[in-house]
Parts: C-alpha cells; structure tokens; sequence
C-alpha cells in the first residue's frame, strides 16, 4: 500500500497539496475540512484521469499521511494555547511564534522541531493528570 503524503499550510486558509499528486489541491477554513476536501479532490483527480496520467501511488491501494507545516500547526492550536504558553515550552519569543502562525515566516527544521517537540511535553503533562 502507498503513502502519499499531503503537506497542509496556513494562508488565511488551510491548503492542502502533494508532490506525489501534481494538481490535485484543496482549501477549506478548518483542518478537518481541508483534509476531507483533499481525500475528495483526490478522489475525483483519479476519476477524470486516464488511467496511464495517474501517479504510480494512486494506481492502486493508498492511504494518505497529513503533515502540517508550522503555520498550520500553530494556527490550529490558535486560542487553544497561548502563544505565551508555547513560549515558555519551546523557547521561541511569542513574536516569532506569531510570525510563524501568520506564514509570515518559515521556521527551519530546528525551530520546527522544538514547536513539535513542546506540544508533546505540554500533552504528556496532560496525560498525568489524575
């Protein structure tokens, strides 16, 4: 079975695209939506296509892997965590978070990693909860 993965951005919208799947992208206002406007468009990128235009990952059984960049990631969780929050865990000023949340900027892989990393301590301490 093929894994397409399918990377998820924030810009005043979620967007969703794949490099495995030239063409076929979708948009909605929340993230669950913008994953079910995906599977959809995905869905009638293989209908409308002769068989021999498709991708190879497409061709037969797939699932599909969502991976959301910083943008999306920090704009979802918008209102949930304070960006005050997110900074004592990670380290990173609450500006450039902001930067980051607006896709004004784009954190590198060590920046991103420590965003990710933070989230998961913040869950784990939830998880020990009693």
């Amino acid at each position: 079975m093929e894994t397409i993965k399918v990377k998820i951005v924030w810009k005043n919208n979620y967007g969703a695209v794949s490099d495995q799947v030239p063409g076929c992208v979708a948009t909605h206002k929340t993230l669950d939506g913008v994953k079910e406007a995906y599977e959809s468009a995905l869905r009638f990128h293989i209908e409308g296509s002769e068989p021999d235009e498709l991708p190879e990952c497409v061709r037969g059984k797939y699932k599909i892997e969502f991976v959301l960049e910083v943008s999306a990631l920090l704009h979802y969780y918008d209102g949930i965590l304070t960006r005050a929050a997110l900074s004592r865990v990670t380290g990173i000023n609450q500006r450039q978070l902001g930067h980051y949340l607006s896709g004004y900027r784009n954190p590198r892989q060590d920046k991103r990693e420590l965003i990710v990393n933070g989230l998961h301590r913040i869950g784990n301490e939830f998880m020990h909860v009693q």
